[in-house]
């Protein structure tokens, strides 16, 4: 049932929670059904006179029926006027109906009145995981305050363009993405990664919206539209994910439409048979009351509302624990996938390491003068994003040289960059670059421990610069956690130098590594992995440069995505912490998941089979149905919740 205030959905027996509603108006009908119900049941009992007379029962029993019937049976009219003729609504009504056609009224009413809790209890299960993501991401401030002509003005956050000046008092949240101006300050980030430590921000640093200044007033240059921010992005990820459902779900979903009418046909069957088989055998004693609840008793326990409920509450529930975690999951599908993934191949820099270089060396050629060697690799790395390219133009900073316009620009995918400083022809990249275009240098390059930036200029080598990057503080630890969940192949690839990138895998333990990949060379050996098809994949990336291997992968993880529009696009799950070991995590998570959804399967197909049976031999009463249905449905979605209760 659509709630017109909100556009959600809502259960038929349950009030809408955006309304607030009163505590008579969402459980009155189902409290007053009850009392009527245990008071019938009271009278019958004691045999009261007045009970004894024709009709009473059947009017006093209507009487509990209604408030719980009614929202059933307008849900159940509203599918026939669809073309929905088997739906759960429809099982109810023929069921609850045909008992009280039989004369058994308290039964008739109970069957609603448990119907309707479950599905209140069902209601609320699923606005808890709703409301638990929510909650991670609803955190868009409705204002902005803007600087304009020198004065402070209230805005909404849409209407701030790229270049205005924001202000941000301490305690409020930063409503768009921007770099800090003016001042050194402290942010909570714990809406965007979920850490709880608060990160300091230099001036001319990112700050992306959702973050908390939690020190002092800052302004803020806003660089992105509001709908391009980050945690617009998370925004619309997850709200995007329920709607990738996983296999399991969408069997259960094709189960039911092909299982409730099957056992509605087999609920008159069990009327009609043993009625054909009176008129072929005399001695046979046919009772159709008989008959007739042996088939109510079938059709309550057939209602597939444990499996139809339960099982997206999980999926729903694994993507709201992995999100309190940091690590956002694209879709229930993508949890599911990653519970099969027995290879993880991760990129190195800025994955497994900090990504954040520092110069520890400096050479010119000779013909240069270590000054002219540092301009023109400045220069030319002055637009490019990648940490490498950053440090080199810190570090150019840091020594005081001006930098010089580059133009004719032209990125050499995998081995540098080309371009004109002044009216120089520069090469910069890596020695693999030099060899590309017939450069000599000197050969103990090749062997040298450190990342290397080589210069070229007017075709003659002109020196290099080394720099160093460290790994990240739970590298080893992602290693061996990912090890205790049996991943048997784990694996690490980059582009830089083969001797550094066995060097690093040394210290992670990792025995495979490949290093001197260009990305299709990436690509090639992703591709090699997956013939046979025994290895189901995950590559771990920065989202930027492996976006192809990203998606080639069973599932793309994309590491530190949050300023990362090909991580968002490409990867299928995003993990903003920044830390490795969140990869074993999201593993974790998404086990867990799928066995807690296959503990549902089991249990609820399990009792229905036992009680279907009972029921057809007149073993079972429309007691024991409701049990086999709305007890059954309770426990797998207490079961489901049990996620919602845990951390990573």
């Amino acid at each position: 049932m659509s709630c017109h205030c909100c556009s959600h959905h809502h259960s038929a027996v349950t009030a809408c929670q955006c309304s607030s509603p009163t505590f008579w108006s969402e459980y009155g009908g189902m409290l007053l059904s009850g009392l009527l119900l245990a008071g019938g049941l009271c009278l019958r009992v004691s045999n009261v006179s007045f009970f004894q007379l024709r009709g009473v029962a059947f009017v006093w029993f209507l009487a509990a029926y209604m408030p719980v019937a009614f929202p059933v049976l307008k849900e159940a009219y509203e599918g026939l006027k669809h073309r929905e003729y088997f739906n759960e609504f429809t099982l109810m009504f023929i069921a609850t109906i045909g008992a009280f056609a039989i004369g058994e009224y308290p039964e008739g009413v109970a069957v609603m009145l448990f119907y309707s809790i479950g599905e209140h209890f069902q209601e609320k299960a699923v606005a808890k995981a709703r409301a638990n993501i929510s909650d991670l991401v609803d955190v868009h401030p409705e204002t902005a305050t803007v600087i304009r002509d020198g004065q402070s003005v209230q805005v909404s956050p849409e209407t701030v363009k790229p270049g205005e000046m924001i202000e941000v008092r301490a305690g409020e949240r930063v409503p768009l993405d921007g770099t800090l101006c003016e001042f050194t300050a402290d942010f909570n980030t714990a809406a965007l990664t979920g850490e709880s430590l608060p990160r300091t921000i230099t001036p001319d640093g990112e700050v992306l919206a959702g973050m908390i200044s939690t020190n002092r007033t800052v302004r803020i240059r806003v660089s992105r539209p509001w709908e391009d921010s980050a945690l617009s992005r998370i925004l619309r990820l997850v709200e995007d994910a329920s709607e990738r459902k996983a296999p399991t779900e969408l069997f259960i979903r094709k189960f039911a439409r092909i299982y409730t009418p099957a056992v509605t046909g087999m609920a008159a069957l069990i009327v009609l048979l043993p009625y054909l088989w009176s008129l072929v055998d005399g001695s046979f004693g046919y009772l159709f009351s008989d008959w007739l609840y042996r088939a109510l008793v079938f059709l309550v326990v057939s209602c597939p509302c444990a499996l139809v409920v339960s099982i997206p509450l999980s999926y729903f529930s694994g993507i709201g624990v992995a999100s309190r975690s940091g690590i956002l999951f694209k879709g229930g599908n993508y949890l599911d996938a990653i519970t099969s993934v027995n290879t993880v191949i991760f990129d190195k820099t800025g994955t497994l390491t900090q990504g954040s270089f520092e110069v520890q060396a400096c050479c010119a050629a000779d013909g240069f003068t270590r000054e002219e060697l540092i301009r023109l690799v400045a220069s030319a790395e002055e637009g490019s994003t990648h940490p490498v390219a950053k440090a080199v133009v810190d570090y150019a900073r840091r020594e005081g040289v001006v930098l010089s316009p580059i133009s004719q620009e032209e990125e050499v995918a995998g081995y540098g960059l080309s371009g004109k400083v002044g009216i120089v022809a520069v090469l910069v990249g890596n020695t693999k670059l030099l060899s590309k275009y017939a450069i000599d240098y000197p050969a103990d390059l090749d062997t040298m421990e450190g990342t290397l930036v080589v210069c070229a200029a007017d075709g003659r080598y002109a020196g290099y610069l080394l720099l160093a990057d460290v790994l990240k503080d739970d590298a080893v630890e992602a290693v061996r956690d990912l090890k205790k969940l049996n991943i048997t192949r784990i694996e690490m690839m980059s582009g830089d130098r083969q001797s550094i990138v066995t060097t690093f895998a040394h210290k992670l333990g990792i025995t495979r590594a490949y290093g001197d990949l260009l990305p299709d060379g990436k690509v090639k050996h992703l591709e090699d992995l997956r013939k046979g098809g025994t290895n189901r994949i995950a590559f771990v990336g920065d989202g930027i440069n492996d976006s192809p291997v990203l998606a080639l992968s069973d599932v793309g993880i994309a590491m530190g995505g949050l300023g990362s529009d090909a991580a968002i696009e490409t990867a299928d799950v995003v993990i903003q912490t920044d830390q490795p070991s969140k990869v074993a995590a999201a593993i974790r998570i998404g086990r867990r998941t799928r066995s807690i959804v296959w503990q549902n399967i089991v249990l609820a197909l399990g009792v229905k089979a036992v009680v279907l049976a009972l029921g057809t031999l007149g073993m079972a009463t429309l007691w024991e149905a409701v049990f086999a249905d709305v007890g059954v449905a309770l426990l797998a979605i207490l079961n489901a919740m049990r996620l919602q209760k845990q951390s990573d």
